[in-house]
């Protein structure tokens, strides 16, 4: 019994998704490549081929996709935070602060976002704001205080007294210590 065209393009995008999942993207392109009648599924396709394609750190061509993506859901979350992630690697990090300003808008109670606005903001060297969004994420999420040591965006910040205040504190804010040291 022939399989639906629906029940087809199902399978090519759980596997092309489960290639993502073990960072086989080349194979993920071409589960999608192999999709009949795309158009039923564009969101599902760009936002994968986008992933794909970010993989393979050709971030231009991602960014292309995860923007046909955007057209489709312009608040979905996991597009957002791509495009803002392929910005940054291009150097682009106005575009990515205004994707996860945008990510922001679509999803104020997730603490990643504010985080990776944290990130951006000390790159381009706005220490106000970098410190703002750090101290709000850390308030909604303790756990994103482990990234610190190892988060390289924070280095244009890290010997700042006001940085390693908010950052040590486990609150976000208060003055009780921490075990990181930075």
């Amino acid at each position: 019994m022939a399989l639906s065209a629906r029940t087809r393009r199902e399978r090519r995008l759980e596997a092309a998704s489960g290639y993502l999942a073990l960072d086989m993207p080349q194979q993920a392109l071409r589960e999608l490549n192999a999709i009949d009648e795309p158009e039923e599924c564009s969101f599902s396709i760009e936002q994968l081929r986008a992933e794909a394609l970010r993989q393979q750190e050709e971030y231009d061509s991602a960014l292309q996709c995860y923007k046909r993506a955007l057209g489709v859901d312009s608040s979905d979350l996991s597009v957002l935070l791509g495009m803002a992630w392929c910005f940054k690697r291009i150097d682009r990090l106005p575009e990515a602060i205004g994707a996860m300003e945008q990510a922001y808008s679509s999803a104020p109670d997730e603490a990643i976002v504010l985080y990776n606005l944290a990130c951006y903001h000390s790159l381009a060297g706005h220490k106000a704001e970098a410190l703002s969004w750090l101290g709000r994420s850390l308030r909604m999420d303790g756990s994103l205080r482990n990234l610190i040591p190892d988060e390289s965006d924070f280095d244009p910040l890290r010997k700042d007294p006001d940085f390693q205040f908010v950052a040590g504190s486990p609150d976000g804010g208060s003055d009780r210590p921490s075990a990181w040291k930075p």
